[in-house]
């Protein structure tokens, strides 16, 4: 299976990148794990409902140029439906079953991602009804794929 994460910005912080090599070199006896970054925007203070709307759909676009048409969508979002451990394994192992060879993560900026591409998205998920940091949301990601195909494989993992 290959496993695509397009993410907007870039990690800064070194326990974050950290984090995020040591979750690539576990997941890499399951899947093929590819991370793109696209550029974000620079928000000016104080910018309007507007202006952050223009800014989204700017990043957007940058998403959507890297992503591939054949990979299933799922959009990281705060309104998306929420799922158990096993649940989101559930999910990973099904789609694989029915033939989903690849599948995208997509992980907004600061601002969130922009309507349209969250509707282009084959579905939404939230892994809380709590904002996170997009940094931080990246290592979370990985741990709950890396999770999820240690319970797949019935292997012990911590709970």
């Amino acid at each position: 299976m290959r496993i695509t994460l397009i993410t907007v910005g870039k990690i800064k912080e070194k326990y974050f990148t950290d984090a995020i090599a040591e979750y690539q070199k576990r997941l890499s006896r399951y899947c093929k794990l590819e991370i793109l970054e696209v550029a974000d925007e620079k928000t000016p203070d104080g910018a309007s409902a507007a202006i952050e709307e223009q800014i989204k759909e700017k990043e957007a676009e940058r998403v959507r140029k890297v992503l591939k048409d054949s990979a299933y969508t799922i959009a990281l979002a705060i309104d998306g439906k929420q799922m158990t451990s096993e649940n989101f394994a559930e999910k990973i192992q099904g789609l694989g079953i029915r033939g989903e060879s690849h599948i995208c993560f997509l992980i907004g900026g600061s601002l969130g991602m922009s309507d349209s591409l969250l509707r282009q998205a084959d579905e939404r998920i939230s892994f809380s009804k709590m904002t996170f940091p997009h940094q931080l949301m990246r290592v979370i990601l990985l741990e709950q794929i890396y999770r999820g195909f240690r319970i797949i494989h019935h292997e012990p993992y911590h709970k």
